[in-house]
């Protein structure tokens, strides 16, 4: 999930940041893996743009929580997200070294669930 309302994805607050750019190439290296939808706010504002990664089924049975992602401002992020989500996400593997640069403990509030 995408954080694309007041400041994730703003080329007010990132000008220099292909936003729709990020959203599509996410889209693509996940395709068939599940979906990349995206929020009007997760939050977080100070941390934009954020992402929320949320296990499958089969993660979640494994163990897996929503990871919350901040900063996420290039395409090595995105396609990092991308590399984790194909080899299973969380409850599955290990999140590469690059995104827990990235990681933050989740907010008290608007926590997504999978629907």
């Amino acid at each position: 999930m995408l954080c694309r309302g007041c400041c994730c994805g703003s080329r007010r607050k990132h000008p220099t940041v292909d936003h729709d750019g990020h959203l599509h190439r996410l889209r693509t290296r996940a395709a068939g893996l599940g979906r990349v939808r995206t929020s009007e706010c997760l939050g977080p504002c100070e941390r934009s743009n954020v992402a929320v990664v949320i296990p499958s089924r089969s993660g979640r049975r494994g163990g897996g929580t929503a990871v919350w992602l901040g900063w996420l401002l290039d395409e090595d992020a995105i396609d990092a997200i991308a590399d984790w989500v194909r080899a299973g996400g969380p409850g599955r593997s290990e999140p590469p070294t690059t995104l827990t640069l990235h990681q933050f403990p989740p907010p008290r509030r608007n926590v997504p669930t999978p629907s």
